[in-house]
C-alpha cells in the first residue's frame, strides 16, 4: 500500500491521494476481510456440522450457501444510492453491524430449514456493503487511482481466505475425533457447543466491532476529513468535481440511465457468470478435496487457502496494470479466459493432489483478478446517480449467480456422485462470459480511459 509520508514538495492534490490511501484503504480491507469470512466460512463448517444435523448433505449446503445471495439482491441498488446520496459511513456500520449479529446466530441452526432463513438474512444484512465501498472510492480517489485503490480493497478477499482457515480449523476441531496418522485423536471440546458453532460466534463479533469504529475512521467526503489540510481538501475536492462534470457533460444523468444502459445489462450479465463459477468453487473446494483425498481438517484447511496467495499477486499487478495502461477491457477478458482452461481440466486431475491445487490456484486467480479493471469499467461511461445505480444493478444480478454455482456443484455431487460435471460447467460459464465481452467493440470501453490520460498529459 502507498506510504503515507509525503515528500515536501509534493502538490496539495498528491498529498491529499497518498492520505487518502493510507487512512481509508485499511478500513475498507478489515471490513471487507471480515464479510468474506462471514459469508464463505460455511464452507468450512460443513466438514464437521453434516455429522451434528441430520439431513444436512451436500445439496442442502449448496442450496444454503446460494440463497444467501437473494438476500443479497434485495437491497444492492438501493444500498449504492442511500451511500452516493446521504452517509456511507452511517450505512457501513448499520451493515456490519447486523450482519454480525446474524453471521454469529447461524451457531444456533438445527434444521435445513434455519440454515436457509440464516443465510438468506445474512444476505440481506451485507447487501449494499460492496456496491456502497465501489460508490465511496469514486467521492475520494481521482479516476487514475481506482483500480489500484480498488484492488488493495480487493485482495481482503484472499487475504481472508488464507487467514479463515488458518484460524477456523483450530476452533472447528474443538470435540471432534479424527484420524491423524492412524490414530484416533480426540481434540478437548468447550462449553457444550461444537466446533462449528464457535466458528460463527468467533467470526461474527468482530463484524459488529468493526462496525461501530468505521462510525469514527470513515469520512464521507474530503471535505470531512480532519486530517487533510485545507489546500489537500480543496485541491482533491475540485478535481474530483471537474472528473465528474467532464464525464456528465451537459446531460445530467439519472439513476434510470445507469440501469438501463445496455452495456450496463451486459456488465450485469457475464459477472452473473463468473460469480456462479466463483462461489461454486470457494463453497466446495474444501469438500471436492475432502471427497477426493480423504485429508485432515488441518491439511484440507491449509490446501484451501494457497489459492489465495496467487489470488493476492494477481489481483495486485492486474489493479496496478489496468490503472498504468488505462486499459480495463483485456484486464478483464485475460484471467476469464485462464480461468476456464483451469476449470476445464480440475476434473482430469483427480488423483493427483498436486496438480489438482494448482488448477485450483489458477482458477480463483482469474475469477479475483479481474475484478479492479471490471468495476472500473461502468464509470467510463456513467456519473453520479446513474453510476452508482449501476454498480448496485451489475453487483446485485451477477451476485445471484453465488446462488447459481454452488446449487450446480451439490446438485451434480447428488445426481452423479462425481464433482467433474459440475467443473465442467462451471468452465463452460466463464467461458460464455468471455466470449461475450470479447464481441463488444473495444471502443465501448476505452473512450473514456483516453480521454482521462490526455487531459493528464500523457
Amino acid at each position: 500500500m502507498p506510504h503515507p509520508a509525503s515528500p515536501v514538495s509534493a502538490s496539495p492534490l498528491d498529498r491529499a491521494r497518498r492520505l487518502a490511501f493510507f487512512r481509508l484503504i485499511p478500513v475498507l480491507f478489515v471490513a471487507y476481510a471480515l464479510a468474506y469470512i462471514d459469508r464463505t466460512n460455511v464452507a468450512l463448517a460443513k466438514l464437521t456440522m453434516g455429522r451434528d444435523l441430520p439431513g444436512f448433505d451436500a445439496a442442502v449446503f449448496g442450496f444454503g450457501a446460494g440463497i444467501f445471495f437473494f438476500g443479497y439482491f434485495l437491497l444492492e441498488v438501493p444500498g449504492s444510492v442511500i451511500v452516493e446520496r446521504w452517509s456511507a459511513r452511517k450505512w457501513i456500520c448499520r451493515i456490519m453491524v447486523t450482519w454480525g449479529v446474524v453471521a454469529a446466530l447461524t451457531a444456533f441452526v438445527r434444521t435445513p430449514t434455519q440454515f436457509y432463513w440464516m443465510r438468506f438474512l445474512l444476505g440481506l444484512a451485507e447487501a449494499g456493503f460492496f456496491p456502497g465501498v465501489i460508490v465511496y472510492l469514486t467521492h475520494w480517489f481521482v479516476e487514475r487511482d481506482r483500480a489500484k485503490a480498488l484492488a488493495w480493497f480487493l485482495v481482503a478477499t484472499p487475504v481472508a481466505q488464507m487467514i479463515a482457515p488458518a484460524v477456523s480449523a483450530p476452533i472447528l476441531r474443538l470435540g471432534e475425533t479424527e484420524l491423524i496418522d492412524g490414530v484416533a485423536v480426540t481434540h478437548a471440546a468447550f462449553g457444550s457447543l461444537s466446533g462449528w458453532q464457535w466458528m460463527f460466534i468467533f467470526w461474527g463479533v468482530p463484524a459488529v466491532i468493526v462496525g461501530v469504529l468505521v462510525l469514527v475512521l470513515l469520512p464521507d467526503k474530503p471535505r470531512d476529513a480532519q486530517w487533510l489540510a485545507p489546500d489537500e481538501r480543496d485541491a482533491l475536492e475540485s478535481t474530483l468535481a471537474a472528473e465528474k462534470a467532464a464525464k456528465a457533460g451537459k446531460a445530467k444523468m439519472r439513476l434510470m440511465d445507469g440501469l438501463t444502459h445496455p452495456r450496463v445489462l451486459l456488465l450485469c450479465a457475464v459477472f452473473f457468470l463468473c460469480v456462479t463459477a466463483n462461489y461454486g468453487i470457494e463453497f466446495f473446494l474444501p469438500s471436492i478435496l475432502q471427497d477426493w483425498y480423504g485429508l485432515s481438517i488441518g491439511s484440507i484447511a491449509w490446501l484451501a487457502a494457497l489459492p489465495s496467495v496467487l489470488v493476492m499477486v494477481s489481483q495486485l499487478v492486474m489493479g496496478w496494470s489496468s490503472d498504468r495502461f488505462q486499459e480495463r477491457r483485456w484486464h478483464v477478458l485475460g484471467p476469464w479466459l485462464a480461468t476456464a482452461t483451469a476449470l476445464a481440466l480440475v476434473p482430469l486431475t483427480k488423483g493427483h493432489l498436486g496438480l489438482t491445487i494448482a488448477c485450483f490456484m489458477v482458477a480463483a486467480a482469474g475469477l479475483k483478478a479481474y475484478l479492479p479493471a471490471f468495476f472500473a469499467l461502468p464509470g467510463l461511461f456513467l456519473v453520479g446517480t446513474a453510476a452508482a445505480g449501476s454498480v448496485g444493478l451489475i453487483n446485485s444480478i451477477g451476485n445471484l449467480g453465488g446462488f447459481l454455482g454452488p446449487v450446480i456443484l451439490g446438485r451434480m455431487k447428488e445426481m452423479t456422485g462425481s464433482y467433474g460435471l459440475g467443473l465442467w460447467i462451471l468452465s463452460g460459464s466463464v467461458t460464455l462470459a468471455a466470449v461475450s465481452l470479447a464481441l463488444v467493440k473495444r471502443e465501448a470501453f476505452v473512450a473514456r480511459t483516453r480521454t482521462s490520460r490526455e487531459d493528464r498529459g500523457s
